[in-house]
């Protein structure tokens, strides 16, 4: 692990979504030297074909070269994140978020402070990501399985709702009505039954629905 003591500079935490990750990769300025293009290319195989020191060598490299490349940042922390490497992770985001704020920079250090069970944390960063962008189901989901932790039922069913107004597919339905029976609103979560079965079973079948035990982020 070459870690961030390589770079120089000020520093200020599972699973992500693959769309996030693909945004993260901002367009190469006309400005930014060949060799820049080709160690962005180098860490991008390296992550894909799991060549992790390889790819953290680009990044470093990058950011040695470029010190406030929020994207460098970003997806170095997913790089330490997958390795279970939380500290640097984290402080990865951070920077990130501090460089150039963005949705999806903040939606994984909260899924890193989830991880390390920094839930309160990991609320507000979740919070945050929402404001700047709360069109994905898997925002708002997020947001409610921290909140789940925090034991804000309330929190939890609105978020969750919200999840379901963008998506409403198996798995965000069953939460919802998982969440609805902790309530106590057993007739709501009947309702929301109903809708999964009416998604998942053919007309006129009735066979009983099988939770999934998927963690859905």
């Amino acid at each position: 692990m070459l870690g961030l003591g390589l770079i120089t500079i000020v520093a200020v935490g599972v699973y992500f979504l693959v769309a996030e990750l693909e945004r993260d990769i901002v367009p190469i300025s006309q400005k930014v030297s060949k060799r820049l293009e080709r160690l962005w290319q180098v860490a991008q195989i390296g992550m894909k074909e799991k060549k992790y020191l390889r790819a953290e060598k680009a990044l470093l490299t990058i950011l040695k070269l470029d010190q406030k490349n929020a994207a460098a940042y970003n997806r170095l922390g997913i790089l330490y994140s997958r390795q279970k490497e939380y500290k640097d992770a984290i402080e990865c985001f951070e920077i990130a978020s501090s460089i150039e704020p963005s949705a999806s920079s903040l939606h994984n250090l909260g899924l890193i402070y989830y991880e390390t069970e920094n839930y309160p944390k990991a609320a507000l960063a979740f919070e945050a990501a929402i404001k700047m962008e709360d069109g994905l189901a898997a925002r708002h989901i997020a947001y409610a399985k921290v909140q789940e932790k925090l034991q804000n039922n309330d929190i939890v069913i609105a978020a969750l709702q919200a999840a379901v107004e963008l998506e409403a597919n198996p798995q965000s339905l069953q939460l919802l009505a998982d969440a609805l029976n902790r309530d106590g609103q057993a007739d709501e979560a009947k309702r929301i039954q109903s809708r999964i079965q009416k998604l998942i079973l053919p007309a006129g079948h009735t066979t009983k629905v099988k939770r999934s035990r998927r963690v859905v982020y």
